[in-house]
């Protein structure tokens, strides 16, 4: 076990932290004296950081691991469901945001996997990259902003066009690494 192996595992045990917060009835809205959605947003803020912390010190201490490489991904992927399902339980996000969003994260997944398999590696792109911000932006900003004013809806719209695109370009890069391939091994068993 390293540090960023144990971060990831942090970012895992936040997740039902989050959960609880989100979804308890407390009386008036108040945890340790704290509005819950504040609480709420510092704690997917918190499991947000280690996600970036995680990934940087491993590259940077040469502490990539297997067990890194599988955990990472289902941590995020266990955040992102978690706070996206509250959200729809609170009425601060309409399920068919939360079903575009999770549904590009199985796909995405699942493609990476069938790459896996084959030998190959899709790194994360830079509309991965944006993907993750927006989220995490649109996640933070529904926890802690008890309305839904204007620029909130349009941070969803955002995401969920980004969203999009990213699986867009995850599958169009598939395509071009297996075409790329030579042609004993361009066949892909599904």
């Amino acid at each position: 076990m390293n540090l960023p192996n144990a971060l990831t595992l942090g970012r895992i045990f936040l997740v039902p932290l989050l959960v609880v917060v989100l979804l308890t009835k407390f009386e008036g809205r108040l945890v340790f004296g704290v509005r819950k959605e504040l609480v709420g947003a510092a704690i997917f803020g918190i499991a947000s950081l280690t996600d970036w912390l995680d990934g940087y010190l491993a590259r940077r201490r040469g502490q990539v691991t297997p067990l890194g490489q599988f955990m990472d991904p289902l941590a995020d992927k266990l955040l992102v469901t978690a706070a996206l399902v509250s959200l729809v339980s609170l009425d601060r996000l309409q399920a068919w945001v939360a079903m575009v969003i999770i549904a590009r994260e199985f796909a995405v997944t699942g493609l990476r996997q069938l790459a896996m398999e084959h030998g190959e590696v899709i790194p994360a792109s830079a509309w991965g990259k944006l993907k993750t911000a927006a989220q995490i932006a649109m996640v933070l900003a529904l926890i802690a902003v008890d309305s839904s004013p204007m620029w909130v809806d349009a941070i969803v719209y955002a995401t969920v066009a980004i969203t999009v695109a990213s699986a867009i370009d995850y599958f169009f890069n598939f395509r071009t690494l297996v075409q790329a391939r030579p042609a004993s091994h361009s066949r892909v068993e599904t």
